[in-house]
């Protein structure tokens, strides 16, 4: 089998995700992990070692050295995206990719919570991978492509397991019935696929359990499973990607579907002339990096057997081999808190509140549901993540309201709207609404979202 093509489609692919990382660390990191940020990076790398979390960040964590990886990380991104490093050779692609991976590692190990994600591990085992795939002047190394696919099986099965292992609402096939409404972040055609019949979720829940459960094993099967395989994969992704804003989660997980097709499948479509006579890649290179892998694997695979199955987690600093998992709870009912501040002094039944509106979740009943994936806004995230606890278990939240009370710029920079132009108000408080959609008469209307309030959040802050 040829996989020149291969490699064409899933570097360029992999650029575009590895981008859009350095592009929220560009933009987010400062505000959210900054030397003033939410959860400052200087105070984390007080309490860790390197050898447990690697980061270059240990030699210089100041805003201007983080900012300056960022962009060095989007300029590396369009080189390989472009396809100007490969003009250079193996070495010089293998060093672009390998500095893409070294930085963004870098980011993930230090960035807490706000890069807790699975699709950011998924992200840095795929690109330490893509590493070996070598330049367009070589061969492909097969070995490479199969352990490609094997990161894919892992992802597919431990959605599935941990489905089949948690919420009960997947056994008795009604999560689809509340998913696409308690998501994270809903997308404009997420309401649709909420008010379709109550057969068709049940039916999406098997689907689910078929692509997820089955299907992956024919990733390993002939040409013609592998490319069927992958298909369905790929479409059930692109399902997903059309429900709702799950970051890259998606999009990687298609970068990874292209290991399934080969030259001869993917010529029909990319009619890209091969080059002949083609150097392989010295695979002194290649054997020992895949029996250290192989030996990787086999915490993953217990994890995927044990009745304890994790989900999201990594088995080695490096993040070289880590376990999967996507919705294995779904969340019944939507709460959102409602961030809230008043330039009044005392608070009186008259006090007037204004909402801060954030750039993604919901808040203001009249806001469409935005598109956003595969750029990801961590803070809005978090906030959905903090509906389901109190704000005790949230410091990070407390230092985000601070922020807003002391008119921080960075931090009001995650907003898409400061009802505070002038000055910062005096009280801030969080309140606790239950969203729903809204019906289709209602949104001709301009109403999105219908909202309840059960109650305070957190009650008034102020400096004092």
């Amino acid at each position: 089998m040829d996989y020149w093509i291969t490699r064409f489609c899933f570097q360029k692919a992999l650029a575009f995700v590895y981008l859009v990382g350095f592009l929220i660390a560009f933009w987010q990191f400062k505000p959210l992990l900054g030397e003033k940020g939410l959860l400052p990076v200087p105070y984390f790398l007080q309490r860790v070692r390197f050898k447990d979390t690697p980061s270059l960040f240990f030699a210089c964590s100041k805003d201007w050295f983080v900012k300056g990886a960022s962009i060095l990380g989007i300029l590396l991104s369009l080189t390989a995206l472009t396809g100007l490093s490969e003009g250079y050779g193996l070495y010089v692609s293998m060093a672009v990719w390998l500095g893409m991976w070294a930085l963004y590692l870098s980011f993930v190990n230090v960035g807490q919570l706000f890069y807790g994600f699975g699709w950011e591990i998924l992200l840095l085992e795929t690109g330490f991978l893509a590493i070996f795939l070598g330049s367009s002047d070589r061969e492909v190394p097969v070995i490479i492509i199969w352990l490609l696919r094997l990161v894919l099986f892992r992802v597919m099965l431990g959605s599935g397991l941990i489905k089949l292992r948690a919420d009960r609402c997947w056994k008795d096939l009604t999560s689809m019935i509340y998913h696409y409404e308690t998501q994270p972040l809903p997308g404009p055609l997420s309401t649709y696929f909420h008010r379709l019949p109550v057969i068709v979720h049940k039916s999406a829940a098997l689907l689910t359990y078929f692509v997820e459960l089955a299907l992956p094993f024919g990733l390993f099967g002939p040409a013609i499973v592998r490319t069927a395989a992958g298909l369905i994969t790929a479409g059930f992704q692109g399902m997903l990607i059309l429900s709702g804003n799950l970051s890259w989660l998606n999009y990687i997980t298609l970068v990874l579907c292209v290991s399934c097709f080969d030259d001869h499948f993917l010529r029909g479509f990319i009619p890209l002339k091969v080059p002949v006579g083609l150097e392989a890649v010295p695979m002194l290179l290649i054997y020992p990096l895949v029996a250290y892998l192989l030996v990787l694997n086999i915490r993953p695979f217990r994890n995927l057997l044990s009745k304890n199955q994790m989900m999201n987690a990594s088995f080695d600093p490096c993040r070289l081999v880590n376990t999967y998992g996507a919705f294995g709870s779904v969340t019944k009912v939507r709460r959102e808190i409602i961030i809230e501040g008043t330039e009044a002094t005392e608070i009186t039944p008259d006090t007037v509140w204004k909402a801060y509106e954030f750039k993604a979740k919901p808040g203001d009943v009249k806001r469409c549901y935005p598109l956003v994936s595969p750029y990801n806004y961590k803070l809005d995230w978090q906030i959905w993540f903090a509906a389901m606890t109190n704000y005790q278990a949230e410091p990070w939240l407390i230092s985000f309201v601070e922020k807003l009370l002391q008119g921080d710029k960075a931090s009001l920079g995650l907003l898409k709207m400061n009802p505070f132009p002038e000055k910062p108000p005096y009280f801030i408080r969080g309140l606790l609404y239950e969203y729903h959609f809204s019906g289709p008469e209602e949104r001709k209307g301009g109403i999105y979202w219908k909202r309840e309030l059960l109650g305070d959040y957190f009650p008034p802050f102020n400096l004092q």
